[in-house]
Order: structure tokens, then C-alpha cells, then sequence
């Protein structure tokens, strides 16, 4: 037996629960990423996919990724750095500017990648990066390839982040990163508190708007403009995988600012460009949603539709106020439980675990699309509210 097996043989984790048939990851869909999708045969209802437009399968997207891929080919065979930038890759990052309001954008293949250069290298030795305790993992995992200082305060708290704020060292730089909605808890970060502390010590402000572009903001730009902070946040970060039904990610900021991530930033100097089938989508949704408004507005109404019914009917949704419901637990085995059950019943959702949060703050993920009917919604929460009822997780 070769080293790495005989040392990974003994993880047993993904192996027990496979045992137990309450194994969730990596289910396989056999239809586009709609509201219902194919698994294994059977139609599903989808309330676990990030599409908050619903625009993957919109027939717009699909063209502009095909016409992309006539033109350009399958790939750009090299990085933005060298010889990988193309003509739509400037008119993409030109958009994104105007979008969010601010002097220039930078185009990453991944939203991951785009956290990771980022907030890897904005601060020098000495400095400091004050993390949400809630921030995606792309950040956290950024902030371990900084040489600055990195200090996290408790979720939303802004007690917690003055504390921090007044443990810096305020001969050195200070960079606050949030996520704008957080993914899993689906709560929009203070961000009028946080500007406000920023000022009055000096820090700048990185919001992460991954889960916000789509969905709040002028023009559904984003948590910045949502609060008409834009000229208080300095970086402004999003991605193409969610609302614009792409692969991608961007920063935006002021033009010196962009210029030196352009030439520091590893994970964009030493990755692959994005793919222009990527671009082609991202553009044509781009044009979707600043074109339909109506999209928003519905997703909206479906939104605060399902809030209204998991609340009435006894869940704990913690203090989500967007397309993103948690609910709320607190059990691993129980919310395992639950997403299988609901499988087999048609409704596909994502259970939230430890390590991913806390133990005992497990949770089921459940998210909208614009494309969602009212009829889809009742059908999912009244599945979802037997299914707990059974199991327990509510009266």
C-alpha cells in the first residue's frame, strides 16, 4: 500500500455516512439547473441552487455563450497576465465598473480565486484584515496567504468589531471584509455601522457581494449601493456563478487600486483566463437583469412568501431576510435526515453542518429563483414542514 493510501485509508467520514444512506454531496442532476431538475429520472423541486435570476437556462445566455465559443474558441490558452486577455474580457470588466460604481473592475476565473488574490494581498506585514466569524471561505482562506494580521469578530456584532478596530495598530492599515448577504445565513452584514467604524478608525472596507448582485442594490448592483455606501466601500467583489448564471469573478475599485492587484494578484497572474463561453454568458445576463427589473421583484415576492409560510408554520429562520432561508436544526443527524427524506418526496435542498457552522447550529439551506412559482414554493414547504414534524425539528 502506497504512502498517501495507507495514511487516507482510515477516513471513514463520507464512508459512514454513505453506510447510513444519509450521504448529500455530490448528487447527481441530469437536466439544466432549473426549478425542477431531473435525478435519477424523477422530477425534483430545486430550492438549493444559487441561480437567484433563474437565468441558466435562459435561452439569451445560452446564445451569448455559443457565439463567444464561434468566435474565440473553447479557451483562452493562457492567463489575463500574458496572453489570455481578450476584447470581452475589457468590455465585461468596463460593465462591472459602470454596474457598481466604481473606476475600474478585474475579472477573476473563479469567485474563490477572486477572494483569494484580493484579500491575500492588501495588506503588507503590520497590517490588519478584521474578518465577519461568518465570512466564506474564500476569504478566510485568503486571509491565511496575507502576511497582514488577521482578526476576526463575531457575526454582524459591531461591539466585536469596534473592540478589534481599537486593538490595531493605527500606524498600519486596516482592511474590514464582510460578505454582503451571507451564504448561509442569509442576513445582510451592517454595512452602515460598519462604513461608520471604518471612518472613525481609519480602515477600509471590502464587501463580498458573491450572494447580493441580482438581488439588492440600485440597479441590483449590490450591498454597497442597497445602503448608498458605494463611495464608502473602496472594494467591491462579486461573482458570475449565481445571479448571472456563469463562472467567474470580479473586484471592482478605484483605478490605482485595480492596477496593483493586477500585478500582485497570484491567482490571477498564474490562473487561466476565464473561458470566453464564461464571458458570453456573464455579458448576456448582465443584460437580463438590467433590463428586467421584474425579475427581482419576483423573487422577492416568492421570497417573503416562503418566509412568511416557514415562520407561521413554526421554523426558526434566524434573522434571514433574503432569497437565502436557513432553517434552523440544530442537529447533524436530523438535518441529514430531512434532506434525504425530502429527496425521495422531490425537493431538493442542502443540509448545513458542522464543521461548516458551529455543532448544534446545523441547518437547512433553502433558496429562490426568480423563476419560482408561488404554486412550487407552497408544494416545497409544505413537504419540508411534514418531513421536520416527523423528524421532530419543529411541534
Amino acid at each position: 500500500m502506497g504512502i498517501l493510501k495507507e495514511k487516507y485509508s482510515s477516513y471513514n467520514a463520507s464512508k459512514d455516512l454513505i453506510d447510513a444512506g444519509i450521504y448529500p454531496y455530490f448528487r447527481e442532476i441530469e437536466s439544466d439547473q432549473d426549478t425542477v431538475v431531473k435525478i435519477k429520472g424523477h422530477d425534483v423541486l430545486m430550492f438549493g441552487s444559487n441561480s437567484y435570476l433563474g437565468l441558466t437556462c435562459h435561452p439569451e445566455v445560452k446564445e451569448g455563450a455559443i457565439k463567444a465559443i464561434e468566435k474565440y474558441g473553447t479557451g483562452c490558452a493562457g492567463s489575463r497576465f500574458l496572453n489570455g486577455t481578450l476584447d470581452i474580457h475589457l468590455e465585461l470588466e468596463d460593465r462591472l465598473a459602470k454596474l457598481t460604481g466604481k473606476e475600474a473592475a478585474l475579472c477573476y476565473s473563479t469567485g474563490f480565486q477572486t477572494n483569494l488574490g484580493v484579500v491575500s494581498v492588501m495588506g503588507n506585514r503590520n497590517d490588519y484584515l478584521l474578518l465577519d466569524e461568518y465570512d466564506h471561505a474564500s476569504i478566510i482562506d485568503g486571509s491565511r496567504l496575507s502576511f497582514s494580521k488577521t482578526l476576526k469578530f463575531a457575526h454582524n456584532d459591531m461591539r466585536a468589531l469596534e473592540k478589534k478596530l481599537k486593538a490595531c495598530d493605527h500606524e498600519h492599515d486596516i482592511l474590514i471584509v464582510v460578505d454582503g448577504i451571507f451564504s448561509m445565513e442569509g442576513d445582510i452584514a451592517n454595512l452602515p455601522k460598519i462604513c461608520e467604524l471604518a471612518e472613525k478608525y481609519h480602515a477600509s472596507v471590502m464587501v463580498d457581494d458573491a450572494h447580493s448582485l441580482g438581488v439588492i442594490g440600485e440597479h441590483r448592483s449590490g450591498t454597497a449601493s442597497h445602503f448608498g455606501l458605494t463611495d464608502k466601500v473602496d472594494l467591491i467583489m462579486g461573482t458570475f456563478s449565481k445571479s448571472l448564471a456563469s463562472l467567474g469573478g470580479y473586484i471592482a475599485a478605484d483605478r490605482e487600486v485595480i492596477d496593483f492587484i493586477k500585478h500582485n494578484s497570484r491567482s490571477m497572474i498564474f490562473s487561466a483566463s476565464m473561458t470566453p463561453a464564461s464571458v458570453g454568458a456573464a455579458l448576456a445576463a448582465l443584460n437580463i437583469m438590467e433590463r428586467e427589473p421584474e425579475r427581482t421583484e419576483h423573487l422577492w415576492d416568492v421570497t417573503n412568501h416562503a418566509l412568511k409560510l416557514f415562520k407561521q408554520n413554526g421554523f426558526d429562520t434566524g434573522h434571514s431576510c433574503t432569497p437565502i432561508i436557513p432553517l434552523l436544526v440544530r442537529d447533524d443527524d436530523k438535518a441529514l435526515g430531512m434532506t434525504r427524506t425530502l429527496l425521495e418526496r422531490g425537493v431538493f435542498i442542502n443540509p448545513v453542518i458542522s464543521p461548516a457552522v458551529p455543532q448544534g447550529r446545523s441547518l437547512i439551506r433553502f433558496s429562490l429563483m426568480a423563476t419560482h412559482t408561488f404554486e412550487q414554493v407552497d408544494e416545497a414547504v409544505e413537504k419540508i414542514t411534514v418531513a421536520a414534524r416527523e423528524l421532530h425539528v419543529i411541534d
